[in-house]
């Protein structure tokens, strides 16, 4: 598939494009600084510098591709609407360029559905008034800006993110988490969502993710 790729420079962004090219996909990856993304060049990998939230700027990425998928978001746990506004203008070039298929890569945190009561009544809801509250609504925001476009989306939603190596063991879920779901890494997390490119089983749905 020829894929385009947002978030490339960050840590998820980075196991997504190289696991991308290893399964004989075209990337394009669309950065802020080329000097940061840490996948070695490759007859596959198109480099474009562009502002994601500037959708003149990002569209000619887009053009062509077979599906988008988004790994943007925060780098802290401060104010922020990095995701809804990478989210709002990402739709607007896949609309303006016809391209359909787009995964985003979300949170847990943002849901209950499927949680032990441990979790449900006590451990998110106080996450989510403190230190995760900023982070959890803009995941929240961009989920609805997604459900509300026309495109053929899949929302990944990961527990808290760890370096480790792959497993292929993984667990998944459609539209509610995982029991004991707490961590997964992001290699695991970015196998997943490739696998899910091409499942329309998943199109306007939500796929809880953990080891």
């Amino acid at each position: 598939m020829k894929l385009t790729i947002f978030g490339a420079t960050g840590a998820t962004g980075t196991c997504l494009t190289g696991q991308s090219l290893a399964a004989g996909h075209d990337v394009t990856a669309v950065v802020r600084d080329p000097a940061r993304l840490a996948v070695p060049a490759h007859p596959r990998l198109r480099t474009v510098t562009a502002d994601v939230l500037d959708p003149a700027s990002i569209t000619p990425a887009i053009a062509g591709a077979d599906a988008v998928i988004t790994a943007v978001g925060p780098r802290g746990t401060g104010p922020t609407t990095i995701i809804q506004d990478s989210v709002r203008s990402i739709i607007q070039a896949m609309q303006k360029t016809g391209t359909r298929r787009l995964l985003e890569v979300s949170g847990s945190v943002v849901t209950d559905e499927g949680e032990s009561p441990y979790l449900r009544y006590l451990l998110k809801p106080v996450a989510r008034r403190t230190f995760l509250r900023h982070v959890c609504a803009d995941m929240r925001r961009g989920e609805d800006q997604i459900r509300e476009s026309n495109l053929d989306w899949t929302i990944v939603r990961p527990p808290a993110l760890t370096s480790k190596p792959a497993t292929r063991t993984y667990r998944t879920a459609i539209d509610r988490n995982l029991p004991h779901g707490f961590t997964v890494s992001r290699a695991d997390l970015a196998a997943c969502m490739l696998t899910l490119l091409g499942d329309p089983a998943t199109v306007h749905r939500h796929v809880a993710i953990a080891n």
